[in-house]
């Protein structure tokens, strides 16, 4: 009898501890992904900042953002599919010490050239998101499962609007050095925490890693982002972007066939003939351009210097408040997103959130004489993207089989990434054409004409999510489950119109 008791006991004790891990799950998923979300931004405002103590321009010093969004879009899927499988927690654990290790090189980095290979290694940070809404998926019950996808498809405007003025305050009262021991810790407690709560893997099978299209994606991203940043520091008709531009294509057009041809490619592309996926990550492509055109305008048009007749001549720490509604918005529209979903259905959340970040976008065009529009543009893109980033996995989650749930996430993390990615690129070329040839800041026309490109993004991103929607049946396409590819017959992914669908 006292073995059965104190084997009852050992059990007891080990179901109370699941059951607290269970409860703690969430909240150190949520963590995590903000934590990421601090490190990954880290650079962003402190952008003036870096270009005046690394004696580097504006545009080459908003590498510091568009070197980790070029690296996350690689790492995001070569993430995603590693995680679909059994070792997905040691995926996670990877990609954090690839943000701790890029953090202590930002801070001890001897040079610029330093400073940006740590913010690259940051990068991989981007592709831990996906994988912890797969987490969610899985080991969270249905009741649960919802709100807390929604609530961790937020989380990366929530930790910019957190990041930008904790790290400022700690850039100003130190230096920028102590901004990237402060995420190189809380990446470190996540880390932690990820070790003790969240579970190995999944029960899918593993499958290889698709390197050579790693290689092209990685090949392709780099030469789109190379020309749209130095175009016009280089001259857009020059050979050196003349080249640059070709090779994109032929790498992308490589990476597309290689996708296709693949038994396991690193994205599935046959998965976007289901059309609520399409849509899903078009939006990401377009939307990811707004939100970090946005984010880095302010950030800098905040800290113009005085005399130059626009800005306010702001610290770091002033940028950082000034932005720091992001998050309130964020976290009250994904509630608003979910109350207009069960009113209206996802249908309309996409493509009203986008339109909210494009007005967002336009005001900030023709109003911004004033501290306190720069920060209701901070609000209002934060319930913009919350909106949006809320509906989009909430879509992809209905449109795969839970097995595909990474890798279809992770697509989503990487448009997202390089749509940001294109936005920080953008700005450094749009503000170099207004900026005078002989140096200094760009003119005020400049940031006009950079918020307009970026409603116009916008805008587009409202048009497809409207337009890609199959609405013959009354419903979109992907809302049957989708089978896995080598589950569909060929003939289903050619017909048109049809999703891969059961």
């Amino acid at each position: 009898m006292g073995a059965r008791e104190r084997k009852g006991g050992r059990t007891d004790t080990v179901g109370r501890g699941a059951a607290a891990r269970g409860r703690a799950l969430l909240p150190i998923l949520m963590f995590t992904s903000v934590a990421v979300s601090v490190m990954t931004t880290l650079g962003a405002p402190m952008v003036p900042t870096i270009a005046r103590e690394q004696d580097v321009s504006i545009d080459s010093a908003q590498w510091m953002l568009t070197a980790t969004l070029l690296t996350g879009a690689v790492a995001a899927p070569v993430m995603g599919r590693l995680g679909d499988g059994p070792h997905r927690r040691g995926v996670i654990l990877g990609a954090l010490g690839c943000v701790v290790a890029g953090g202590v090189l930002g801070a001890v980095a001897p040079g610029f050239a330093w400073l940006i290979a740590g913010r690259a290694l940051q990068g991989a940070g981007l592709g831990i998101m996906p994988l912890t809404i797969a987490v969610a998926r899985d080991h969270l019950d249905p009741a649960r499962m919802r709100s807390g996808i929604a609530a961790l498809s937020v989380t990366t405007s929530v930790g910019a609007g957190l990041g930008y003025p904790v790290t400022g305050f700690i850039a100003r009262e130190w230096d920028y050095r102590a901004a990237f021991w402060f995420g190189t810790g809380i990446a470190a407690v996540a880390l932690a925490m990820v070790v003790l709560v969240v579970p190995a893997g999944s029960t899918a099978r593993r499958r290889p890693l698709d390197l050579p299209g790693a290689l092209l994606l990685s090949g392709g991203l780099t030469c789109l982002l190379l020309t749209v940043s130095q175009g016009e520091r280089w001259g857009w008709t020059s050979p050196t972007v003349l080249g640059l531009s070709a090779a994109a294509v032929v790498l992308f057009t490589l990476w597309v066939w290689q996708a296709l041809r693949a038994a396991h490619p690193l994205v599935e592309l046959r998965l976007l003939a289901n059309r609520e996926l399409l849509t899903a990550d078009v939006a990401a492509v377009l939307v990811g351009i707004g939100l970090y055109m946005t984010m880095s305008l302010i950030n800098l048009y905040a800290q113009v210097p005085n005399g130059t007749g626009y800005g306010f001549g702001l610290s770091v720490v002033g940028a950082g408040l000034v932005l720091m509604p992001l998050s309130l918005g964020s976290l009250g529209a994904n509630r608003l997103a979910e109350l207009f979903a069960a009113r209206f259905g996802m249908g309309p959340v996409l493509p009203l959130g986008s339109l909210v970040v494009a007005a967002d976008m336009v005001f900030l065009a023709f109003f911004r004489d004033h501290v306190w529009q720069l920060v209701a543009g901070a609000v209002l893109l934060g319930v913009g993207v919350g909106t949006t980033f809320a509906a989009m996995p909430a879509l992809i989650v209905k449109a795969v089989p839970p097995h595909e749930t990474g890798s279809a996430t992770s697509l989503n993390a990487v448009l997202r990434s390089v749509g940001g990615a294109i936005g920080s690129a953008s700005i450094a070329a749009l503000l170099a054409a207004y900026t005078p040839s002989g140096g200094g800041v760009a003119e005020d026309r400049g940031y006009t004409a950079a918020f307009l490109v970026g409603a116009g993004a916008c805008v587009l991103g409202a048009v497809a999510a409207i337009a890609l929607p199959d609405r013959r049946s009354g419903t979109t396409t992907g809302s049957p489950p989708v089978r896995t590819v080598d589950q569909v017959p060929s003939r289903a992914l050619n017909g048109p119109g049809e999703g891969i669908t059961r």
